[in-house]
């Protein structure tokens, strides 16, 4: 049986949330990285969307939603406990404050970053809207270390790489913005080997029989 296949874009965040799951599930799995402007013909062979993150299974089976990738593989081994599975009173609230994450958040995020850009006066606006989910995540990081309780979640990581990406927009705002918890909380993910992996940069995947995909190995 062949191992499943990701084809994915480094700085992409839902790539990058998507390789953080199989990850911290210690799936066995090829890595492809390609290129949005060159994609793959076997790649879009399996779905013409040509979205990444698209996570191949051994079956022909494929998942293309960065979130339903991680549940996937957390329901195939979960040894942080990233679903909480002895916590169910605090599964709900996980899942909604990831469905915020996804919903309200990224989407004022996209104006902020847009705005930015091209220096629009409504950058700030934006940049508003997504202070409202930071100080949300400010002030459960006050009560315990990570955003459901002491130890790291599913909600965690995925929305790890939503917060790194707002932290980009404005590197100077954000360095002295309001949010000493969120981050120390950041950098401790940047800190951790883990983060470290799913971001090493690999050659772009080529379609040639003779050219290894990279995997994880399991630990």
């Amino acid at each position: 049986m062949t191992r499943p296949i990701l084809y994915t874009l480094r700085q992409c965040p839902y790539a990058i949330r998507a390789r953080l799951g199989l990850r911290l599930a210690e799936q066995e799995i090829d890595i492809r990285d390609i290129s949005l402007t060159d994609k793959p013909a076997e790649m879009l062979s399996i779905t013409p969307k040509g979205t990444v993150p698209l996570l191949v299974l051994s079956n022909g089976d494929y998942i293309d939603e960065s979130l339903s990738i991680m549940v996937w593989a957390l329901n195939q081994h979960d040894p942080h406990n990233l679903l909480l599975a002895d916590s169910t009173h605090l599964f709900t609230d996980m899942i909604n404050l990831i469905a915020r994450n996804d919903c309200k958040y990224i989407a004022a995020l996209e104006h902020y970053k847009a705005n930015i850009r091209y220096h629009n006066p409504d950058g700030a606006l934006y940049r508003h809207l997504c202070q409202s989910f930071l100080d949300d995540l400010e002030l459960r990081l006050n009560k315990h270390r990570f955003f459901m309780c002491d130890h790291p979640s599913l909600a965690d990581y995925a929305i790890l790489p939503f917060i790194r990406q707002f932290s980009h927009v404005e590197r100077q705002w954000f360095r002295h913005a309001p949010y000493p918890k969120l981050k120390t909380w950041l950098e401790q993910h940047y800190q951790d080997p883990i983060f470290s992996q799913v971001m090493k940069k690999k050659p772009l995947w080529q379609s040639e029989p003779s050219t290894p995909s990279s995997h994880y190995e399991t630990v």
